[in-house]
């Protein structure tokens, strides 16, 4: 990443200015993506932005951004300790039917396990 890139992005104080740079130039930015993906994961205090990137890089192409996806949803998990993302995040990945699929999904998916048991503390699941 560019050395002015580097320091606009680092002074962005809540991971917006990222997630825009993303979102504007998602098909030029392959090379430097781990480095904005690490920004975006140090700025965002409250997991917004990083669950909104996911998200979006999950709806440009899952399988391509596979791992970047793993990584914003791990953060994101530990950023967003009110649950006020989390939801989207769920529905977004694992689809709006996640509920009826949640046992398959618990045993196949420790992102959606570690998700759900944070918005459904008491299921048994």
């Amino acid at each position: 990443m560019e050395e002015t890139l580097k320091k606009k992005l680092a002074k962005d104080p809540n991971g917006l200015e990222t997630y825009e740079y993303i979102a504007n130039n998602i098909d030029q930015i392959d090379q430097i993506l781990p480095e904005l993906v690490d920004n975006i994961i140090s700025v965002d205090r409250s997991g917004q932005f990083i669950i909104s990137t996911a998200r979006y890089l999950h709806a440009i192409n899952q399988e391509k951004y596979a791992s970047t996806i793993d990584t914003l949803i791990k953060a994101a998990i530990v950023k967003d300790r009110e649950h006020r993302y989390l939801g989207d995040l769920i529905a977004g990945i694992w689809g709006d039917d996640y509920r009826d699929r949640a046992t398959e999904l618990c045993q196949s998916d420790d992102n959606f396990r570690r998700i759900y048991k944070r918005l459904y503390p008491t299921s048994i699941i």
